[in-house]
């Protein structure tokens, strides 16, 4: 069978898929692959996500547990902790987690056991393409030694491809199918099945020369966000010792129709990709001898915007004669943006952290995290009610949910600390004009 025959079948044969890892990225991909008529094996460690799906349940905010059950119940969606079927896959989709280690070095651990799992029951004409971000390089050096150890050669007996993930939770929008994927190939023959597999539930494919190429992207599109968001960050910190009003600037100067692309300025940046993505470029830099210094600079910028907004918390209680120490601070907001219940790197987290250190009594709310665990200790949320808000010393908003009723906390905070702006249209309904940057409420002036 010659390879631009097996090459076709991707496009014209009945397929099996396999997604391994079922988190926020791969529970999606499984969705949309599985909408679109293919048959869909998805695999996970943990047995309660397995279980899940196979109840017709989901774990993930932005997929709904009756489109999981649908697919269950027409045979299109099953779960499975057993990695022995994914020989039974045609196309296998890795979208294993890749984090940071404490020393901030990309772990890798997750790809090379998926990789290894694969390696393990790899069968001719098999497709692999691994989705999570990682340093250029990856899917050649590491998955592809994996694979020729099974004495088969990549375009001829298996296919192997990069495609970075482009997930946006809570995005409306852009979704899996409608997000333009980018997919690069160890071979021509690789790229061909790559995009003929893909096209089957993706509206718009684009074609890159090469798995690093396509690794690189990735790096690119995130770290952009990284330095800008840590540009208009430190324009922040600028306006604030100027007493000019930040947002306003950002307003202004976001009617200028060229040159210019809008970013606010915020308590830090979080989730999986943007504070950890440019980590891998810089690393992968210093194992080439170059220092990705414009890169680095941003993350620093941008690890000081927690400290920043309890600098906030701090003059705000100052001003009403208070110190930190023994006020009650009610946060809202944990997970890193809004209206998602991930908190992976959030803001939040460490400007708890901070102000319990400086011996406040830090309590929370986020109606999309009613409780999380973080260093060993579970935290639990308060219920929001009038009487929760009117205690506390300080209401910090960090996260700026749809559900929050803002109207309420603004109206029955003491102190109001704003760090989204999402409480001004507010604050001039009902004529308070501010008088510190980021303090909504609390140091206010009568609008004359």
């Amino acid at each position: 069978m010659s390879v631009s025959f097996r090459v076709t079948r991707f496009s014209e044969s009945d397929l099996t898929f396999g997604v391994v890892g079922l988190g926020y990225v791969g529970l999606p991909l499984a969705i949309e692959i599985g909408g679109s008529g293919n048959s869909t094996l998805g695999f996970d460690v943990n047995e309660e996500v397995v279980g899940g799906v196979n109840r017709g349940q989901s774990h993930i905010g932005d997929v709904q547990d009756e489109t999981v059950a649908g697919l269950h119940e027409k045979g299109l969606l099953e779960a499975t902790t057993d990695m022995g079927r994914l020989a039974e896959c045609d196309v296998i989709c890795l979208c294993v987690p890749t984090p940071l280690s404490k020393t901030r070095d990309p772990d890798i651990s997750f790809i090379l056991a998926a990789g290894t799992a694969v390696a393990t029951t790899l069968r001719v004409g098999q497709l692999i393409v691994l989705e999570s971000t990682t340093y250029p390089g990856t899917t050649r050096d590491v998955l592809l030694p994996l694979f020729r150890a099974r004495g088969m050669e990549v375009g001829e007996d298996f296919f192997l491809c990069f495609s970075p993930e482009r997930v946006d939770p809570a995005n409306q929008v852009w979704k899996t199918r409608n997000t333009p994927k980018v997919i690069g190939g160890l071979t021509e023959s690789c790229l061909e099945a790559g995009l003929a597999a893909y096209e089957r539930f993706i509206e718009e494919m684009v074609a890159v020369s090469s798995p690093e190429t396509a690794e690189l992207v990735k790096l690119l599109e995130n770290t952009f966000r990284a330095v800008n968001i840590a540009l208009v960050n430190e324009i922040a910190q600028i306006a604030d010792r100027l007493q000019v009003d930040i947002w306003e600037v950002v307003e202004a100067a976001a009617t200028k129709p060229f040159g210019f692309m809008k970013f606010t300025p915020g308590p830090g940046f979080g989730g999986h990709c943007i504070p950890i993505d440019p980590h891998y470029l810089s690393w992968k830099m210093h194992t080439l001898d170059y220092k990705a210094r414009f890169i680095e600079l941003a993350s620093e910028i941008n690890a000081e915007m927690p400290r920043f907004v309890v600098g906030k918390v701090r003059k705000a209680l100052n001003a009403k004669h208070k110190p930190v120490n023994g006020s009650r601070v009610l946060v809202l907001g944990v997970a890193y943006k809004k209206d998602v219940d991930d908190i992976r790197e959030s803001p939040s987290l460490e400007i708890m952290k901070e102000l319990e250190e400086d011996g406040a009594e830090v309590i929370f709310y986020d109606p999309h995290v009613p409780s999380f665990c973080e260093d060993g200790r579970t935290w639990a949320g308060v219920e929001l009610t009038d009487e929760v808000l009117e205690s506390a010393d300080v209401v910090l908003l960090v996260t700026d949910h749809t559900a929050l009723d803002l109207g309420r906390v603004f109206d029955h905070a003491r102190i109001l600390v704003d760090s989204r702006n999402a409480t001004s249209g507010i604050a001039a309904e009902r004529g308070v004009r501010r008088s510190e940057s980021w303090i909504v409420k609390g140091l206010e002036n009568p609008v004359p």
